[in-house]
């Protein structure tokens, strides 16, 4: 049998991470001076963030605010994960336990900051399921680009053709299309995703969908 792996996003994927992300980056943007909605928010998550913040400054985006604003926000993040935690979404541990049992290579492949992948795996106790993470400092372009799902697969040692991508955004879907990836899309806005598979929770995937979507044609 070749390899074959599964490919994670990691907010809104493996992790519920919406409201910290919204507290941080609500109360981050009013230190500067700058109110945002959850509406305006929402239409940014899973983005990277020198795409979203220049959006909500406008001509006051400066390369040095926005690192400065990006610090914080984040910094802010990571202090919510380790002080409250953060929980698994329904599903995940079950999946993630089930591939590893079944010999498929893991790997997160997220927009967001290595420190922030390493603090939430470490509050989930994932630190060492994963052979593989690609981080937003790892790459040059931003999902809806196929950079960090083709890196990720390329540190596996697989083919575009042996991934399979989990994700709950349009984006990060488009950038696995685009990497020649087969995908599972995942959330409340499922209906909204176009993927191989959609389905609004992890827990309710069909008994084998990651063996549909990889089959025996695989085998030596």
């Amino acid at each position: 049998m070749v390899s074959r792996a599964v490919l994670w996003d990691m907010d809104g994927t493996l992790i519920d991470s919406e409201e910290l992300h919204w507290l941080s980056w609500r109360d981050t943007m009013a230190d500067e001076g700058i109110s945002i909605t959850r509406d305006q928010f929402m239409s940014s998550f899973g983005q990277r963030n020198d795409s979203i913040i220049p959006l909500w400054l406008g001509t006051a985006a400066t390369p040095e605010r926005i690192r400065k604003i990006e610090a914080a926000k984040e910094d802010r993040f990571r202090r919510h994960v380790r002080e409250t935690g953060v929980l698994l979404l329904p599903g995940v541990l079950e999946w993630v336990n089930r591939l590893k049992g079944r010999a498929w290579l893991q790997a997160v492949a997220s927009s967001a900051p290595r420190a922030n992948v390493d603090t939430v795996l470490q509050a989930i106790g994932f630190a060492d399921l994963f052979q593989g993470i690609v981080a937003a400092e790892d790459v040059r372009r931003g999902k809806p680009d196929p950079e960090v799902f083709l890196l990720a697969a390329s540190r596996l040692g697989l083919p575009p053709e042996c991934c399979i991508v989990v994700e709950d955004a349009a984006a990060g879907l488009e950038s696995a299309r685009r990497a020649g990836m087969r995908s599972i899309g995942v959330g409340r806005s499922a209906r909204q995703l176009t993927a191989d598979i959609v389905v609004s929770s992890l827990d309710l995937l069909e008994q084998d969908p990651f063996e549909k979507l990889l089959p025996g044609k695989l085998r030596a």
